[in-house]
């Protein structure tokens, strides 16, 4: 945060940005395209933006999830169709789903909750049948896995957290995983207001100008630095909580076995 500072670029898009959306991009296998939001909330309302929802236009999502995995869809005038959970994991169920996709469907989205992964291989099968996009709300997850694959990789989209109750954190923020490429270029403009600010500075525009709806969905390059340090130790961090975990564990396995 000091070298941000020293740099004299402490606004959104800056060298530590670029820095942290490189880190997560290894996280997730080196397939994907990151951009660093300002929350996992707007993560998922740009989603929404990029899907050109229209109002009689259905999200499936879980009935357990925090209101931001609504709230991004109920914006855009979407109806929202929720499905209950499993038990065992506290996961959307997949059969549900299938039974309440209909030919509105126009996104799944799953919740991985506490990190444990949906049954994503019969999720994404139904989507695709259907046509519908699947963005995962992988705001507890990163790190976590499916079949060997980094959740958050799954869906065509996925939206991270790293607010100050996640693994990892830089107090507020989030990012936008965007694994189908069709929806970079757009989900750039959406981010910086509507405008195509960062084609300018890559030198692709002589000058940058309105192109589209947006918000100011680009986070300080201070929480950037933050967050990159974060990364940085995602070793040493995930081992204190797995060490943790293993305790408590432990100390209740005669519980759990009464």
């Amino acid at each position: 945060m000091a070298a941000a500072l020293a740099g004299n670029h402490i606004s959104g898009n800056g060298p530590f940005t670029k820095q942290a959306e490189g880190l997560l991009r290894d996280m997730l296998g080196g397939q994907c395209d990151v951009l660093f939001t300002t929350s996992c909330t707007h993560a998922l309302e740009m989603s929404a933006l990029l899907l050109d929802l229209q109002p009689g236009d259905e999200v499936i999502l879980p009935s357990f999830t925090f209101v931001s995995t609504a709230n991004a869809y109920a914006l855009r005038g979407a109806s929202l169709k929720f499905v209950d959970i499993r038990p065992d994991t506290l996961n959307m169920d997949e059969q549900q789903v299938a039974a309440a996709i209909t030919e509105r469907t126009k996104a799944v989205v799953p919740v991985h909750y506490a990190g444990v992964a949906c049954e994503m291989a019969d999720l994404m099968k139904v989507a695709d049948q259907a046509g519908a996009v699947v963005i995962e709300d992988a705001a507890h997850a990163l790190a976590g896995s499916y079949q060997g694959k980094a959740l958050g990789t799954l869906g065509q989209m996925a939206a991270l957290s790293f607010h100050e109750t996640k693994n990892f954190s830089c107090g507020e923020g989030g990012a936008l995983v965007i694994n189908d490429p069709k929806f970079k270029e757009r989900a750039e403009i959406l981010r910086e207001k509507g405008t195509d600010r960062s084609q300018f500075f890559r030198g692709l525009v002589d000058k940058y100008t309105w192109r589209d709806v947006g918000s100011s969905y680009v986070a300080s390059d201070l929480l950037a630095a933050f967050l990159v340090a974060q990364l940085q130790a995602a070793e040493t961090i995930q081992g204190k909580r797995r060490e943790l975990w293993e305790r408590y564990h432990e100390a209740f396995a005669p519980l759990e076995a009464s």
